[in-house]
């Protein structure tokens, strides 16, 4: 299988071991409802070293994985009747948040632009009734980074509105280019506008631990830590001075074998004939499957059904014509699995 959204490496030990000297250190007792005050401070100072962002420790959140951030952020601002944009593909569970929250989801497809988002989609999308863009980048599950265009186009339509612009950056730190790409968070003069969902999960592999991160200004914050104290409490105090030793953790060695795979696994897609764009973040990559003339659905089960491989049918993502394949595998999973797919792919040729 190369289907799931792990990352391939387990959780660093510096972080491990930190979590243990927590626990033997008794923080296992409830903690502030926004976090405790050591991470939030730690939280503040990564993201204006690392991205550039300037947030300060009040402005801070810590939750239960960045989905908690999300549905904290959604449950704040939604109101029956409101709309969403979901630019897709996108994470399925956008969908969901929304549709709980009492609102509606709207689907933004960028299979025709290149996963990028024009003017004119956002012309045609944006109505009286949107509350909120959720901007994905690096997007789950293509792979693609919002290019300068794309960010001054959501800009200059959400300027002067009543629109907020929620940033999951979950994948940010697992990135291919050669700097650091710009986030729609460097807008400062719209920081009054903008929320960023953050976790821990993929860059330190540390998906079960279940800890992510908001940032917002603090009149979001004051209403946002009200639903997550009624859905959680807080986060998991010991859990918390591990993160804090995570943000310590330099993930350059993840993202270079996550590169070297990235690259071979495109590589054998083109060879293969599949039309397939270069993911610039995440471990994710999108081939199109139009011209073999199946559903994504068909396409994923027979692929099972013949060469027993899983991967992902794009329709899961709202993109018909597309499938996911995780490159979080280890370098003999993925050999192999390139393997059948090429198998399959070439006999569908055949046909």
């Amino acid at each position: 299988t190369f289907s799931l959204g792990e990352p391939a490496f387990d959780t660093p030990d510096c972080v491990k071991q930190a979590c243990i000297k927590a626990l033997e250190n008794n923080h296992t007792h409830y903690g502030p409802n926004t976090g405790i005050k050591e991470l939030r401070e730690k939280v503040a100072l990564f993201e204006k070293q690392k991205n550039n962002l300037n947030y300060t420790p009040d402005e801070v959140m810590i939750t239960n994985g960045s989905t908690e951030a999300l549905c904290c952020a959604l449950f704040t601002m939604l109101q029956p009747g409101d709309e969403v944009i979901i630019p897709t593909p996108a994470f399925l569970l956008y969908e969901m948040i929304i549709t709980y929250a009492g609102a509606k989801a709207v689907f933004m497809d960028m299979s025709d632009n290149d996963f990028q988002i024009s003017k004119e989609m956002l012309d045609q999308f944006v109505t009286d009734k949107t509350k909120a863009i959720i901007l994905t980048s690096p997007n789950n599950p293509s792979g693609t980074i919002f290019n300068a265009d794309t960010l001054q186009n959501v800009y200059n339509k959400v300027k002067g509105k009543d629109i907020f612009v929620i940033c999951d950056e979950c994948y940010n730190q697992l990135v291919y280019t050669p700097t650091q790409p710009k986030s729609f968070c460097h807008f400062e003069d719209l920081k009054d506008q903008i929320i960023v969902c953050q976790s821990f999960s993929k860059p330190y592999s540390m998906t079960g631990w279940r800890l992510g991160y908001m940032l917002a200004p603090t009149y979001i914050i004051e209403h946002a830590q009200k639903a997550h104290q009624f859905m959680t409490v807080s986060a998991v105090t010991f859990i918390q001075y591990a993160g804090m030793e995570a943000l310590d953790f330099d993930v350059s060695e993840f993202t270079e074998i996550y590169r070297k795979r990235r690259d071979y696994a495109y590589d054998r897609l083109v060879k293969m004939g599949m039309d397939v764009i270069k993911p610039d973040g995440t471990f994710y990559i999108f081939p199109s499957i139009k011209k073999y003339g199946m559903s994504s659905m068909e396409f994923c089960t027979r692929l099972l059904d013949e060469q027993k491989t899983v991967i992902i049918p794009g329709i899961a993502f709202g993109a018909e014509g597309n499938v996911r394949l995780s490159f979080a595998v280890d370098d003999n999973t993925l050999e192999k699995a390139l393997d059948r797919l090429e198998i399959f792919v070439k006999g569908l040729e055949n046909k």
